[in-house]
Order: structure tokens, then sequence, then C-alpha cells
């Protein structure tokens, strides 16, 4: 008999109702330290072959918040790459433990790509809407069955 796995009960939200947060986290290793505050754009998950070779997962969940509403204490280090998209994807991370504190890509400049995972113990409300790259999304990942899939990006992110 396979394994009994929790649903989720939860429906997209729309964009009106996107959580404004003030929130601090910090890396693994304490050396930097993100303070986000506003309002959150988006909230999804991706399953492009790099988020899960960085998260070490089937998937990554991001939120998206505007670029000047998040601060950075503490020196990062980056890794640009191009994207599927023909975008730049960059990354920032801690020099010391590797955690990931925040990327962004050249196709959505005004924004910041945060790591939910980051906010650990402080990410309630975190609801995501869709998945992104569902192309390359494992059969073991279990997603949200009520998510809207979409192969490569959405034409009208929210």
């Amino acid at each position: 008999m396979p394994p009994m796995w929790p649903r989720a009960s939860l429906t997209p939200m729309s964009s009106s109702e996107h959580p404004m947060i003030d929130l601090t986290a910090r890396c693994d290793c304490g050396a930097i330290t993100l303070t986000a505050s506003g309002r959150v754009a988006s909230m999804f998950q991706c399953a492009c072959d790099n988020c899960q070779h960085v998260s070490g997962s089937g998937h990554s969940s991001v939120v998206l918040l505007p670029a000047d509403a998040i601060s950075v204490v503490g020196a990062t280090k980056s890794w640009s790459r191009p994207a599927d998209s023909g975008a730049t994807f960059t990354r920032h991370f801690c020099p010391e433990c590797g955690t990931t504190i925040h990327a962004r890509s050249s196709r959505a400049p005004g924004f910041a790509i945060l790591p939910v995972g980051l906010f650990s113990g402080q990410n309630d409300w975190f609801v995501p809407n869709q998945l992104i790259f569902a192309r390359s999304h494992r059969d073991w990942d279990l997603i949200a069955d009520h998510l809207p899939w979409h192969e490569r990006y959405r034409e009208d992110p929210q």
C-alpha cells in the first residue's frame, strides 16, 4: 500500500491577498543577515534543474519581493549563469556556509528571489500559487495537486 501523504487544502491567493512581511533571517553560520520588509509580489515553487541542484530536492519554494524591500548585512559571494529563458540568473550566498541568501534574474531586475526556507520557523504565511518549470518535475517530488503547473515561466507572473 502506498504511503498516505498529507494533501494541501489551501487555495491559490489573488495578488491582493499577498502578505506584507517584516522578517529577519540569518545564514546557517550566522555571518549574513537578511531583512525582508514589504508586500510579497509572488510565492511559487520551481522545479527547474538548477533549483533541484541547489535545493537538493525536487523543487525550490521561493518568494519574490521588490529588490528595495530587502537588505543584507555581511559579505555575500555570487554566482551567475545563463538561464533557459536567456536571462542571467545570479545567486547570492554566504561564502562561509553556502546558504543561499537571495537571487536575482535579469528577466525581472526589480525583484529579489528569496528561498522561503531561509525564514524557517517564521514562514507560515507562505502559500505557493503555482509550479514553474514543471517540464523537469520529478514524479517522486510531491506537489500540492491544486497548484497550476506551467512548463516554463508564466507569461503573466503573480
